[in-house]
């Protein structure tokens, strides 16, 4: 088993930034693609950004392009994203999941394991 524990959210001004961090443990060494997902109250849970085994590829929601960076320390076993230029439409809760497989799927289904989500509120 995999387990994931997220931090980092809080409460922000618009435009403003933050950083979530996921920190994964247990079984590890059969995590591959990593990513995180968001969920707005009274809607569907959602893609946000994915990144490969080793980093090499990375992936993200349109709504995020340009604004929001996903990064992974290995030695660490843990992923980062990095939110910039935030907005009140970024209010969710965020969401950490694991993939034992290499996959570029946005399908929250194709994720073995998630954390607990951390909640990220954008004041306008």
């Amino acid at each position: 088993q995999v387990q994931l524990v997220e931090s980092g959210g809080g409460l922000v001004q618009a435009g403003g930034s933050l950083r979530l961090s996921c920190a994964a443990s247990g079984r590890t060494w059969s995590i591959d693609t990593m990513g995180w997902f968001r969920q707005a109250p009274g809607k569907e849970r959602e893609f946000v950004a994915a990144i490969s085994r080793r980093g090499g590829s990375t992936y993200y929601a349109d709504s995020v392009k340009g604004r929001f960076t996903i990064s992974r320390d290995n030695a660490k076993n843990t992923v980062y994203l990095q939110m910039n230029s935030l907005k009140p439409e970024d209010t969710a809760v965020y969401y950490c999941a694991a993939a034992v497989s290499p996959i570029t799927s946005v399908q929250a289904v194709e994720y073995a394991y998630w954390g607990q989500g951390t909640q990220v509120t954008v004041s306008s």
